[in-house]
């Protein structure tokens, strides 16, 4: 049996006025997370079935308060080749040791003189011109137990709106007299806007695992939905880029043609969207690490494909007029999309496909991890929630934390 899915693209452009790129169409989010709940065991489908409505619907709410939170919109994309070249062994797995390598630490003794602790190298030091703050002595980091501190004081106030660090804690963490000057202590973040999907998946796996230890089933669909989409997002490869819509290669408009366009054209005819049980996910940073890696790999091809494709295929009839919603919109061709599509031999559905597999690994594993529990008697569906209830996600003001040319 096959399946299709139509991606609004005018409701999208209308939804998000600031320009946010739909991430696989609000219909192709829904019909992934949908055909995920499929790959599960008999016994997770007494919870999953009756909310098999809810779990499609609500698979787009990270996109709907994307501009809404200040943290949400990092949470989509990680750009990979501002790190280097693969396997980017230089941008550590885990979460606290990126930000501690990735943030500065900014001392400000009085108001013109600063120490600044660069995250690279949080142990050398760095001082302003003028500075006469312990000029002569020696402040030491252990590197044993600074990610200690760094865990317990300093990551906090990461969804602060200011990021700070306490004085008094700060001094008593480098064994300073008590009258040693500190007009605040700031933290500057270099890593998070550069996009931190990876990590906060595993972040989630650990809270929707967790939420099966409770047996909390509101919370249990509410996360599976949006690890669903967040999951989506990592196998799409302008998804790991920072070139993610062609705007430096002047392919503006290839994030959609290639996610949303291909899709919907062709999906209804010739994609398979069963892939078989779910699997259990012994390491699921390194599993997720892996999945953007393997996006990452298939920049070059989604972009040069295209671009040699536009160089050779008839100007005319590359773009064509179409109806939306009683709109006429400026797309791509049939034609022209099934010549993209042919010349990348099946890759946009095959990252659909691995999309829902991993989708379905990451709910059986965290309800493998929390024992299994058995929700025979639990049948019912859940009701609607606010899609603000994340307790990160539902800061509305703050740093938005977003690209520099998004």
């Amino acid at each position: 049996m096959k399946f299709g899915f139509l991606t609004l693209l005018v409701f999208l452009s209308l939804l998000f006025s600031l320009g946010a790129l739909g991430d696989w169409g609000f219909y192709g989010h829904r019909l992934i997370n949908r055909m995920a709940v499929f790959t599960l065991p008999p016994e997770m489908l007494y919870l999953f079935k009756p909310n098999l409505e809810f779990i499609s619907e609500h698979a787009v709410d990270p996109d709907k308060r994307r501009y809404a939170s200040a943290f949400e919109a990092t949470r989509h994309y990680i750009d990979l080749d501002h790190w280097g070249q693969a396997p980017f062994e230089n941008l550590p797995r885990h979460w606290s040791e990126a930000l501690i390598r990735y943030c500065d630490i900014i001392w400000h003794q009085a108001p013109d003189d600063s120490i600044i602790f660069k995250g690279e190298e949080i142990w050398r030091r760095y001082y302003s011109a003028d500075s006469n703050l312990l000029r002569d002595q020696n402040i030491l980091f252990s590197k044993s137990d600074f990610p200690q501190f760094f865990m317990r004081s300093i990551l906090p106030g990461y969804y602060e709106d200011t990021w700070e660090v306490d004085c008094a804690l700060w001094r008593v963490y480098l064994n300073l007299d008590e009258d040693t000057g500190c007009e605040g202590i700031l933290v500057v973040d270099s890593l998070s806007g550069h996009g931190i999907l990876p990590y906060h998946l595993i972040r989630m796996q650990s809270t929707l695992t967790q939420a099966f230890l409770e047996r909390d089933k509101g919370r249990i669909i509410r996360l599976a939905a949006e690890m669903g989409h967040y999951i989506g997002d990592a196998h799409v490869p302008l998804h790991t880029t920072s070139n993610y819509n062609g705007q430096f290669t002047d392919q503006l408009g290839i994030h959609a043609f290639w996610e949303s366009r291909i899709p919907e054209l062709f999906a209804e005819e010739q994609y398979d969207f069963f892939v078989g049980k779910a699997d259990y996910i012994s390491d699921p940073r390194t599993f997720y690490w892996d999945i953007v890696l393997s996006s990452n790999a298939f920049v070059d091809s989604v972009l040069l494909i295209e671009k040699e494709l536009s160089n050779i295929f008839p100007t005319d009839q590359q773009y064509c007029f179409d109806e939306r919603l009683d709109v006429t919109v400026r797309t791509q061709c049939p034609a022209y999309a099934e010549a993209y599509q042919n010349r990348m031999q099946g890759m946009v559905e095959d990252r659909m496909r691995k999309s829902i597999l991993a989708i379905g690994s990451s709910w059986y594993t965290a309800w493998v991890d929390a024992g299994q529990p058995d929700f025979r008697k639990d049948r019912e569906s859940i009701g609607a929630f606010d899609i603000y209830s994340d307790e990160s996600a539902g800061k509305r003001s703050g740093r938005i934390r977003l690209r520099s040319h998004e």
